[in-house]
């Protein structure tokens, strides 16, 4: 955390309650070093709200639902 870029940005920036928001807080986490630190900390803890490592709830909800099924469909095969 101490490497990310919203480190000294207020919490509530990547809490936003429209698709404005979401937009703002992604155009932060876009350049930001530790993104995909962040992103897999938020999918691995399951963590449902706010824009973490760049993806909205949505996202994160679509990125774990596509990885499961590749899991099953490798297990499959």
């Amino acid at each position: 955390m101490a490497q990310a870029k919203c480190r000294d940005m207020d919490p509530a920036v990547f809490f936003p309650n429209d698709g404005i928001g979401v937009l703002i807080a992604q155009r932060i986490c876009r350049d930001c070093p530790v993104r995909e630190e962040c992103l897999e900390y938020a999918l691995a803890d399951g963590v449902g709200h706010g824009v973490w490592g760049g993806a909205s709830e949505r996202q994160r909800r679509r990125i774990l639902s596509q990885r499961r099924a590749s899991r099953l469909q490798r297990a499959h095969h």
